[in-house]
């Protein structure tokens, strides 16, 4: 029902950034993935689902914590960590992420990679960009249509 409601909305309101996640795709391995920036998270997350159909090697966390924003009955423990090697059209670089059982996308970047990278959001065009090995790197979101359709 309320992608109906979505799909109703008039173009101007459809290309509107304003109110919405940072959702941008990336490869790892060849395969796309779904990844959302996001100043509200202080750790970069991989879903536990991408980590098994890739077969990707886990190492334990350094200092495992309960993650209670998942779960309200207790929440999970987060015990292993992955690096992820992302390409995003000129910007390649491996990720260290905590595996957990996310199903909003594939990968999350959260204030801790948006720190390391010194990245800056423009929030009126809605773009990221940083430096990476001397070169300046600008993300754009998906659009919401984007958004919807990978969904479906």
């Amino acid at each position: 029902m309320i992608w109906r409601l979505l799909e109703s909305l008039p173009i101007e309101l459809e290309q509107s950034q304003r109110k919405n996640i940072f959702h941008t795709r990336c490869k790892v391995y060849e395969n796309i993935c779904y990844v959302i920036v996001d100043s509200g998270s202080c750790c970069n997350y991989c879903s536990s689902r991408l980590v098994d159909k890739l077969v990707l090697t886990t190492i334990r966390h350094p200092k495992p914590y309960k993650l209670q924003w998942i779960k309200d009955d207790g929440g999970i423990m987060v015990k292993d960590q992955v690096n992820i090697p992302i390409f995003i059209e000129n910007y390649q670089e491996s990720i260290l992420c905590d595996i957990v059982p996310i199903e909003t996308g594939h990968i999350l970047l959260g204030r801790l990679w948006q720190f390391e990278k010194h990245s800056i959001y423009d929030g009126l065009i809605n773009k990221i960009s940083f430096t990476h090995k001397g070169k300046k790197i600008v993300l754009f979101p998906l659009t919401p249509q984007q958004v919807r359709d990978r969904t479906k």
